[in-house]
């Protein structure tokens, strides 16, 4: 498997800076947010990419085809709908994704490469996804923002941002099979248009896996200081970045 799916459609709206342009091309240690999502998964073995995108939609494409990583197969797909949860922009892309597993990545989040190879190594039944989790303990106002999760042994039965007993967060990191859009379809029949819900859908019929990333970093960008926090941390492990 050596495929992805980025998820790089919405306008972040917690992220205020004074610009317009999208969040993913602010830069983290020189480097946009949106390539150094796609450089850190081509490092883990990712060689085939689909880009969804959204807001400011041109200029993201303008950046990522100027300086992607050579040897990599870079599509796009337009999400219209990109003011709506990410649960659509995954099922915009549906169609590009009818068979074997893939990699499903959010473009505003920070991750070493190990941590994902750690769940692109991750045997699979066919229909079944993989989460990477984090069990580590962090500070409450990052427990607050994360989506989590809870744990049936290593089944995921349960996911959101509101689940107040939980046994780790969710870092962003999925490998999913086409078995996710029926899934996103059902949740959306009944008025959850989140990629969550569609996971929730999965995790009814213990489909969903969380693999443990161990002790890699990751950082889920969502405001400027989460940029600055991430910044720091980076500079701090020069030998991790």
């Amino acid at each position: 498997m050596r495929q992805a799916l980025v998820l790089a459609a919405g306008n972040g709206d917690r992220f205020v800076n004074g610009s317009s342009e999208s969040k993913l091309l602010q830069p983290l240690l020189g480097q946009p947010l949106i390539l150094r999502t796609i450089h850190t998964a081509r490092e883990a073995g990712i060689s085939s990419f689909e880009i969804v995108l959204g807001y400011r939609a041109e200029a993201l494409r303008a950046v990522i085809e100027q300086h992607a990583p050579r040897a990599t197969s870079i599509q796009f797909t337009y999400n219209p709908d990109w003011r709506l949860e990410n649960g659509v922009s995954v099922l915009a892309a549906r169609d590009r994704f009818t068979r074997g597993h893939f990699a499903l990545l959010m473009g505003d989040h920070v991750f070493e490469a190990g941590a994902l190879s750690r769940l692109l190594q991750a045997p699979l039944e066919p229909g079944e996804c993989v989460l990477g989790i984090d069990f580590r303990t962090t500070t409450p106002e990052i427990v607050e923002e994360a989506t989590k999760v809870r744990l049936d042994g290593s089944r995921v039965v349960a996911i959101g941002k509101h689940l107040r007993e939980f046994d780790a967060l969710d870092t962003g990191m999925f490998v999913c099979s086409p078995s996710l859009f029926q899934a996103l379809d059902r949740s959306r029949s009944l008025g959850d248009t989140t990629l969550s819900g569609g996971i929730r859908q999965l995790g009814v019929r213990r489909l969903v896996r969380g693999v443990d990333i161990g002790d890699a970093d990751w950082y889920d960008i969502d405001t400027l200081a989460d940029l600055e926090k991430a910044e720091t941390s980076l500079v701090a492990l020069p030998e991790r970045v």
